[in-house]
Formats: C-alpha cells, structure tokens, sequence
C-alpha cells in the first residue's frame, strides 16, 4: 500500500496540518472543496500518485488522508469554518471540550480518555493497524530555505544544497552532525536534478573528514528524485526554487538534542517542579516521568 496518512495532535500540529494541506493541495492542483482546479482528471493521468494523500469519494470530491485531534475546540474550530472546510471529512476533525493544560497525565488518564476510543475508531477505518518496532528518531534537514525577498539573489546547484543539508543551520532539530556518525541518509530531492549531479555532490560529501559514517554502513544513502518543482505558497516567507531536498538522516549526534532535554528535566524534577499536577491526575511518582523517559533508551 502506498497511502499516507496523516494524524496532526494537538495546537501545533492542526496548525502545521493546516500549513501541509495548504501546500499538499496546490500542488495536486486540488480547490478548497475537493474539486481539481482544472476539471476532472484524464484516466490514469494521475491518480496513482494522487491517491496517497488523497481519498476520492463517491462525489467525485477528494477527501485528505488526515485526521485532525485536539482537546480544546478552538483550534479544530478554526478548521471547520475555515478556508478547506468543505475539503475535510466531519469525522476526521476530533475535538474535545477543555485542554490538557500542558499536562501530560491529564490528557492520558483523564480529558484524554472522553475521545480516544473515537480517535482509535477512526483511525482503524483509515488503515489497518499493525504492532511496529520502537522507532528512533530521523533528522530532518532541509534546503535551500530562502527568503522571498532573496528569491532573485539566489540559485543554488544540486551539489550546494546537498552540502547544505549537513550544516547544522538547514537542521529542524539543534544538534551539530559533524559530532556524531551517520548510519543512513535519504535524500529526497524536487525539481531541476538529474542522478548524475545527485551522484557526484554525494560521493563529494563521503570524501569530507568532517562527514563520518559509521563503519558498519559506510554507504548508506538513499535517493528519490520527483521532477516536479516545489510548489511555493503565494504570498509565503519562503521564495520558488527550481530545486530543493529534504534529508531524513539517522545519527547519532541527535544524543545533543536528547541530553539536552534530559538535562533540564534533572533539574526541574529534583525539585520536583509541577509532580503534584501529574500526581493529581493519577500518575503515581514512581512511574512517572522517570520510568517513561528510560523505556526511550
């Protein structure tokens, strides 16, 4: 199966949901209410690639492959009046009546519990799940990021946004790459590139000291190449480019991110910082945060 399926929990993640879904629609050529802009699509001409985001009803209209999840009406709401409001499913926009105040046993043991068997339901009907390994955590890398008051001051080879994509600038993460070693790269790259550019700013980039691999995998990239430019929202931060890649790479230098964090929880829990709000949802303190953050490890 080829479909994605895309769960946004959360005030952040409606609001980034409602930024992809922007996106995801201008480039499937996709309106407000489900119909293609430019009328209906010749057979076979693409619904093969559009139907991993995308759903096509009964209607003819396409329906996102995406539930949106938050505790507090609010910010749901603002999906449902909104702009795409006639683009979502009623079913997949979920919200409950109060939030969990940045409270992680609330949402777990109490608020939480009035809409997770709705959640659930609707997600089994969306796909089937299936028991996964516990995951570790991708970096992700992406270039150029310009400005659109640079767009015409900046025009960058395939062999400079690869390079790009192992500074610590380009990261979505705080870490810095060149303290760590790389396991795996993929490299997903958009408009104006051919393999043999792409081969040539990667073997560019194995030959650098400051790049390391791990000796186990020294030759772990990845590659997928989509012609199709990206697709620049109007009147966004973000300038066109003729070429852009995104990098999920797994190292080990993304240990900052979590020592880090790590770290300032020592702190706060020695002092035993909000336990009583955890406690007062029925978190016992033994189990807490603690027992949590080792099953991480």
């Amino acid at each position: 199966q080829r479909e994605c399926i895309s769960i946004h929990v959360g005030q952040a993640g409606v609001q980034t949901g409602n930024a992809c879904w922007e996106l995801f629609c201008l480039e499937h050529g996709v309106g407000p209410d489900g119909v293609f802009l430019d009328g209906p699509a010749e057979p076979n001409s693409r619904e093969d690639p559009f139907n991993t985001f995308f759903n096509t009803g009964s209607s003819g209209r396409h329906v996102p492959r995406a539930i949106y999840v938050d505790l507090e009406p609010t910010v749901v709401d603002e999906v449902r009046v909104g702009k795409y409001k006639e683009l979502f499913h009623p079913e997949q926009l979920i919200s409950g009546k109060e939030d969990a105040a940045n409270n992680y046993a609330r949402g777990h043991y109490t608020v939480g519990k009035e809409i997770i068997d709705g959640v659930m339901e609707r997600v089994r009907k969306m796909t089937n799940l299936v028991p996964f390994p516990r995951i570790h955590f991708p970096l992700v890398t992406y270039a150029p990021i310009i400005s659109a008051e640079k767009a015409y001051h900046e025009q960058l080879t395939v062999s400079e946004i690869t390079s790009a994509c192992f500074e610590p600038t380009n990261q979505m993460v705080k870490c810095d790459p060149r303290h760590g070693k790389y396991m795996a790269c993929c490299m997903l790259y958009r408009g104006d590139v051919v393999p043999k550019d792409v081969n040539a700013a990667i073997a560019n980039i194995k030959t650098r000291r400051s790049i390391q691999f791990v000796d186990w995998c020294p030759t772990g990239f990845k590659v997928g190449i989509n012609y199709q430019p990206p697709t620049a929202v109007p009147d966004g931060d973000l300038a066109k480019v003729q070429r852009a890649v995104c990098m999920l790479s797994n190292t080990t230098a993304i240990a900052e991110a979590w020592s880090r964090l790590d770290h300032k929880f020592d702190l706060m829990y020695a002092k035993r910082a909000f336990v009583h709000w955890y406690v007062g949802e029925g978190m016992e303190e033994g189990e807490t945060v603690v027992s949590s953050c080792i099953s991480f490890s």
